[in-house]
């Protein structure tokens, strides 16, 4: 049966793939909103981060929600945060909810647990979270209401901790992927990332799940075991590390930023800081 899927974001770079590849699998009636700033005349153009009923009123009749509009910046302001990942993603739920949306896929992050970027241990969603800046703080929060829309409203709900998925390089492995060989592990393939949210549309037995969305690559900590149980998930692509030296130099720097000197002030001090 043809199932109705409604993609926030439509026109971003995750929002783009998977339109085109749920439209060329040829099972789905799209419904694409967005502020639209391309003007595509297949979205329609909405500020979802103020309710609106001319918006809202898409949603009835529709079986899932993709969620991928937000500030996709690591490096978001709390205002810009605020807006469009906090506001606009609640105004969402609540259209979602009300018009009895089966299924939400919300479009989460490793930045949930950049803080273990420093660590060898392996990188679960049942970890403790340690994000380090508001956009991974705005993924957090997005996960923990999901639950309750789930727990509370019976809105089946399924979080992806989303990789490097660039819009540039047409989002090929290589030395040009940001933060070195932490971000190289996490680079998830356009494949990968648009089979994923696939077999989220078409499963029906979680009602609330976080899980990793990485590709296969050698090396790599992220926990991929619950994404192969619950949604019969299995990533086919993967590449190997290849960070340049002047990137090596800057994991150093960060080292020493964010864990380094920090530790080396609380043995000094004495205490927690």
């Amino acid at each position: 049966m043809t199932k109705t899927v409604l993609i926030t974001g439509a026109t971003g770079n995750i929002g783009r793939k998977l339109r085109a590849h749920l439209r060329a699998a040829g099972r789905y009636e799209l419904r694409l909103l967005c502020l639209n700033p391309q003007n595509d005349p297949e979205v329609q153009t909405a500020d979802l981060s103020v309710w609106d009923e001319s918006w809202a009123a898409r949603f009835a009749g529709v079986d899932t929600v993709l969620h991928v509009a937000a500030d996709p910046s690591p490096w978001a302001s709390w205002g810009s945060v605020q807006r469009l990942n906090f506001d606009l993603l609640f105004n969402v739920l609540a259209a979602a909810q009300q018009h009895g949306v089966r299924r939400f896929v919300f479009a989460s992050s490793n930045y949930v647990v950049a803080g273990y970027r420093f660590s060898n241990e392996a990188l679960t969603a049942a970890m403790e979270p340690r994000p380090i800046n508001p956009y991974g703080a705005s993924k957090l929060v997005g996960e923990r209401i999901g639950k309750m829309f789930a727990e509370r409203y019976g809105l089946s709900f399924i979080a992806f901790r989303i990789g490097v998925c660039q819009r540039n390089h047409d989002n090929r492995h290589g030395p040009w992927i940001p933060f070195g060989t932490w971000g190289q592990h996490m680079w998830v393939s356009d494949r990968d990332l648009c089979r994923a949210f696939e077999a989220a549309i078409e499963n029906t037995s979680v009602g609330f799940g976080v899980y990793n969305l990485v590709s296969r690559n050698p090396g790599m900590r992220w926990e991929m075991d619950s994404i192969r149980r619950d949604l019969g998930f299995e990533p086919a692509d993967g590449e190997p590390v290849s960070v340049p030296f002047s990137q090596r130099l800057m994991a150093v720097g960060a080292w020493l930023r964010d864990a380094g000197l920090p530790a080396l002030a609380k043995r000094v001090a004495g205490r927690r800081w």
